[in-house]
């Protein structure tokens, strides 16, 4: 279903439909999923439909850019790296684009989404949650509803530390897709309740094509940061 699409097209894979019809001189964009559908009337010559996976963040609406993963706890001695691989949820995103600009056309996904308060009411951030189980090799992802994170962790702190969570911010996500998608991550452990976490922008096997990503679409400026986990992992 992921690829780019000129003119006419039709792709259907269980409960997702998507497709592009010509009547006369239009272009009509038809998706439907889970039973909700969407429909719209494009005019366009040179025009492309691209269809990737986008940063899991946008459903049912546009609520928070921070995504955490939640999975059993992990003990880390200090200075250790350990890498392991988690799912985490996607979406799909719909985009028309031609020569001089591309625009956001359509977003959805499979299944229901969950929200979480990451850190106090008062100054903590609002995440889409997510459970996954940890794998030490590449699992293999339900088609269309997720994809696999290589997450590399690092304990810098002097002490032995236990995780069972991980946040980001999503607006640095860098996603790619093939037989699967994917995407790399790292968290560095500071101390007991401190972690820096962020995206790697390579993907996880040769030959992945990296997705268009909601901010350059949307065309907004974004200082890849990373995130400060301020309130623990745990």
């Amino acid at each position: 279903m992921f690829g780019r699409y000129k003119g006419t097209f039709h792709r259907e894979d269980g409960d997702i439909l998507v497709e592009a019809e010509r009547n006369g001189g239009l272009l009509t964009y038809r998706r439907r999923c889970e039973g909700q559908t969407f429909e719209r009337i494009l005019v366009s010559k040179t025009g492309e439909i691209v269809i990737n996976p986008v940063e899991p963040v946008n459903l049912p609406k546009d609520i928070t850019d921070f995504l955490q993963i939640e999975f059993s706890p992990m003990v880390i001695e200090p200075g250790a790296t350990q890498t392991v691989y988690l799912k985490f949820p996607v979406e799909i995103g719909v985009f028309l684009e031609a020569a001089r600009d591309i625009e956001v056309l359509d977003i959805f996904g499979l299944g229901s989404q969950k929200y979480t308060l990451y850190g106090t009411p008062t100054n903590g951030v609002i995440a889409r949650w997510y459970h996954s189980e940890i794998y030490t090799e590449v699992p293999p992802p339900e088609s269309l509803r997720e994809g696999v994170m290589e997450l590399s962790i690092h304990n810098t702190s002097h002490g032995w530390v236990e995780i069972s969570c991980v946040v980001f911010d999503s607006t640095d996500m860098k996603i790619y897709y093939g037989d699967i998608v994917a995407t790399a991550a790292t968290m560095k452990i500071i101390s007991p309740n401190l972690a820096e976490t962020d995206f790697i922008d390579a993907p996880l096997r040769p030959g992945m094509v990296k997705s268009v990503e909601l901010c350059v679409a949307r065309k907004i400026p974004v200082i890849d940061r990373g995130y400060l986990m301020e309130w623990g992992f745990s």
